[in-house]
């Protein structure tokens, strides 16, 4: 459990009988009883009357002297109770849960929409031509004869003949002559609007020829955005909590979208898509780390795999078919960013996350959510256990004062074996990123519809989700995310050998559903390998360093202008470069995940090479029970959970100097 920012004890207690403390001038502590003796239930604090029905039900347990005889009471010695330990009381995956999840819906369908949008709004079609003015009143056919050089029977597309054309009509010439001198376009373009059927910023500012590389340059930004919004809204969500940053993320993503419509110029457009992308992965990854937090281990890895198997899927698939609806790339802007207001309601209709409450040291407010929880999830919950969870956090508490440590991403470079792993993950990640926004963004160079193209692409995401929901656990991290990465790209490589067309697009697909794959393994990989003392800052700086790559992924499909076999031939290399590389990482399925600098430093040194999870020989009969089911279910939160996490940049915390002077100034209110 996080370090908690809550109230500790001024001074060790020696007696679970000790006198109860009061402070008139504190509002949280109160005279209380030992909880064998208490008539009253703990405080529902929360302030937002959609989460606590009615008023606190009495006082909330705080003193010292409540929280001594809660750890020295029967389950004194026992493990820390902490939320995963309170959470199957209140219901892993009830009534709440269950609605939560189909709150995610609306949550998926912005990123989808804030990712993807800006490929349907810059397409530019295949066949333009030089626009000569002069040649109004003849037919398309006619003037493209007349005007544009042919070179192969094909008509190029960026120059025309430099030839006086009033003159030409005077003459009567019908047929151009072939020595006449070529120069580039003078007075911009005109389309065939056939294979995307309607005008984007790209055709009304004449995006292409030696302006073909604007397209590019404006997704970098996008993804330059994307890293600032990341660390803002991160820091917002660690200060003020999820919702807020939901909230926030949205508000941002839905003004600027709505702005891009009425974009003129390059640059203005750049500024839009830069605070359109300070939302992307942030404007669902809050709601969508929220969610997991209120699940139990159990049904985490379901939740991760399949909001996004099944929500994005579906709002990413549907997308191209809005923007041929539409077909006006303005309308496309205001109908896909409108929406993202609908997260202003959150306050009223989601809860807070109770861990990060609980994480603040707001326990009375997270307890508060929790009973709202028990109620519709028609459960009832000792009130031990709720004074139980309250005596963890303060123990966590103090636990952390007595450390006297703060750890930074550095530590991850200061020994060899952790150092080589965190870079391994750095590169690993990066791959992925490059390749899976590289796919992403190659689907107009398969020689079919775009838009169905890009449809089926994406629909590979709900398979690639489902098989790892039922095989992750299973099958483990290493040999999968391999065999994925390298699948990817040899059907990258295969997609360049056989002919253009259907049989191309189905090997670029196929290796696009494989780097699906390995993008939802590397989402848990990381934080399942870091130390727990840094790893919210390690996949943090994994994370940002996979936009990096990700702002490099237009630029590699931009080489299609060169050579179309290019970019898949450089995605393929990359894909099967990472997918060896993940060889080198050890296995993290049914481990116990490393807490200190030292376990991350000994993590996997006794595992071999060619080992392989579903093969292994089962486990001793003498092995004791209760270890394994310990390992187990801290795998399962840790890593379920912690992918959310990795999705956003948000978990970048480290709270360890800030819990200190929380208590510090605690200690002094209480002094």
């Amino acid at each position: 459990m996080p370090p908690q920012e809550t109230y500790t004890c001024p001074a060790e207690q020696s007696s679970t009988h000790a006198t109860p403390m009061h402070s008139p001038t504190h509002p949280n502590l109160e005279n209380v009883q030992p909880p064998s003796l208490r008539s009253d239930k703990l405080g529902e604090g929360y302030v937002n009357d959609a989460f606590v029905g009615g008023q606190a039900d009495a006082k909330s347990i705080t003193s010292c002297t409540d929280v001594q005889s809660v750890n020295n009471g029967q389950d004194g010695d026992k493990d820390a109770f902490d939320f995963d330990d309170l959470l199957p009381h209140i219901g892993e995956f009830g009534r709440y849960q269950i609605a939560l999840f189909f709150l995610m819906i609306p949550f998926a369908c912005f990123v989808a929409w804030v990712y993807f949008t800006q490929i349907f709004i810059t397409l530019a079609p295949e066949q333009h031509w030089c626009w000569v003015p002069e040649l109004a009143n003849l037919t398309k056919g006619q003037r493209m004869h007349l005007a544009i050089p042919k070179t192969n029977d094909v008509h190029d597309r960026c120059r025309m003949y430099a030839v006086n054309y009033t003159e030409v009509l005077q003459q009567g010439l019908a047929e151009p002559d072939p020595t006449w001198p070529t120069v580039g376009c003078r007075n911009g373009w005109e389309y065939n609007y056939t294979d995307v059927p309607y005008a984007t910023i790209a055709s009304e500012l004449d995006w292409v020829c030696d302006n073909d590389s604007l397209p590019t340059i404006a997704q970098a930004v996008f993804f330059c955005g994307a890293i600032l919004g990341g660390l803002v809204f991160g820091w917002i969500a660690d200060r003020q909590g999820r919702v807020a940053a939901l909230v926030g993320t949205n508000f941002v993503g839905g003004v600027a979208g709505v702005a891009t419509a009425y974009c003129g110029t390059f640059t203005a457009f750049c500024i839009c898509r830069f605070f359109v992308g300070m939302a992307f992965d942030n404007c669902f990854t809050m709601m969508y780390i929220l969610v997991l937090e209120y699940v139990g281990p159990k049904w985490r890895t379901f939740v991760a795999n399949m909001s996004i198997a099944i929500f994005f899927t579906a709002a990413s698939t549907v997308l191209p078919w809005i923007a041929l609806w539409i077909s006006d790339w303005r309308l496309l802007c205001i109908v896909t960013s409108t929406p993202l207001f609908i997260a202003l309601l959150t306050p009223w209709v989601v809860p807070e996350s109770a861990r990060w409450l609980a994480s603040q040291g707001k326990i009375d407010k997270a307890i508060g959510i929790l009973r709202k929880f028990e109620r519709i999830n028609k459960r009832s919950v000792d009130e031990k256990l709720y004074n139980q969870f309250t005596a963890s956090c303060l123990k966590s508490q103090k636990e952390e004062e007595a450390a006297q440590r703060s750890y930074s991403v550095l530590d991850l470079f200061k020994t060899p074996r952790l150092r080589r792993i965190t870079i391994l993950l750095i590169f690993i990640w990066m791959a992925i990123s490059l390749v899976f926004d590289g796919h992403v963004r190659n689907v107009g160079s398969l020689g079919l519809d775009v838009f169905l193209t890009f449809s089926i692409a994406s629909f590979t995401e709900f398979p690639a989700d489902t098989f790892l929901t039922f095989t992750l656990d299973k099958w483990g991290r290493r040999w999968l995310a391999c065999g994925s990465m390298v699948l990817s790209g040899v059907f990258s490589w295969l997609a360049i050998a056989v002919p253009l067309g259907i049989t191309s697009a189905s090997m670029a697909i196929i290796g696009r559903f494989a780097v699906n794959l390995s993008y939802n393994i590397g989402l848990q990989y990381a934080a399942e390998l870091l130390p727990t003392v840094v790893r919210a800052q390690g996949v943090a700086l994994i994370h940002i360093m996979g936009y990096v790559a990700s702002i490099v992924a237009p630029f590699v499909v931009y080489l299609e202008k060169f050579d179309a076999s290019l970019p898949l031939f450089i995605l393929g290399l990359i894909g099967i470069i990472g997918g060896l590389l993940s060889l080198f990482l050890p296995e993290t399925l049914d481990q116990e995940l490393p807490q200190t600098l030292q376990d991350g430093e000994e993590f996997g040194k006794d595992q071999k090479f060619l080992s392989f999870p579903c093969i292994r020989p089962k486990p001793s009969a003498v092995e004791p029970r209760e270890y394994f089911r310990r390992t187990t279910s801290v795998r399962v939160s840790t890593s379920a959970s912690t992918r959310g996490a990795i999705r956003s940049s948000m978990i970048q915390r480290t709270n360890s100097t800030r819990s200190r002077r929380s208590c510090k100034e605690s200690n002094s209110e209480l002094a």
